[in-house]
């Protein structure tokens, strides 16, 4: 269990795995159910991914779509040897959501309240749950005043638990620079955290 995990952060269960090829493989024959089997298996720790970087649920739902989408033109282009189908689809999601954001020319901040519960009791919370959802909310501030690399990187790995190949893959780098940047973030975000600890 990351440190992430234990302060609240939920992550994603594992893929089923299998033969992701003859899956694609199928997907370019035109099978639905097939398609539908990769978007059910997926497509929710793609949307956690670009949720998470771009804040927004409706930029994510973007993102998502245009993987998706993509796959469904090109299912010939994943390369297993490359890494996972999940690193495959969160890859394409984070080009589409790094174009938009050169097009606007502006940068996507994490809302604040992602991790906000809408039905939420309006009662007074415990001193418990108080804690939790301040120690949340400082620590998403702190990984939005992250560079994108290591908000990145932070996201892949600690949020999503995702194996260093895979967030290597995804991000477009190598392992090396991959553990450089998490390292770098790691050590930012916990001079942060103890900063805001401070009175």
């Amino acid at each position: 269990m990351s440190w992430l995990t234990r302060l609240g952060f939920v992550a994603p269960a594992a893929s089923a795995l299998g033969d992701e090829a003859a899956l694609l493989a199928r997907v370019a024959d035109g099978d639905a159910e097939a398609l539908a089997l990769v978007y059910r298996r997926e497509s929710g720790s793609v949307y956690r991914y670009a949720l998470a970087l771009a804040g927004d649920e409706a930029t994510a739902l973007d993102a998502v779509q245009e993987a998706f989408a993509q796959l469904l033109r090109g299912p010939q282009a994943f390369d297993a040897g490359r890494g996972s189908l999940g690193a495959y689809l969160a890859g394409m999601a984070r080009h589409q959501l790094l174009n938009q954001w050169r097009d606007a020319r502006r940068h996507i901040p994490l809302d604040e309240s992602l991790d906000a519960d809408e039905n939420a009791d309006p009662m007074p919370a415990s001193d418990a749950r108080l804690n939790q959802v301040q120690q949340q909310d400082g620590l998403w501030a702190a990984i939005r005043s992250l560079s994108w690399p290591q908000r990145e990187a932070i996201v892949l790995v600690d949020l999503q638990e995702r194996s260093y190949e895979d967030a290597a893959a995804i991000a477009g780098i190598s392992t090396d620079t991959l553990r450089s940047r998490l390292h770098r973030a790691r050590q930012r975000l916990a001079d942060l955290l103890a900063m805001g600890e401070r009175p």
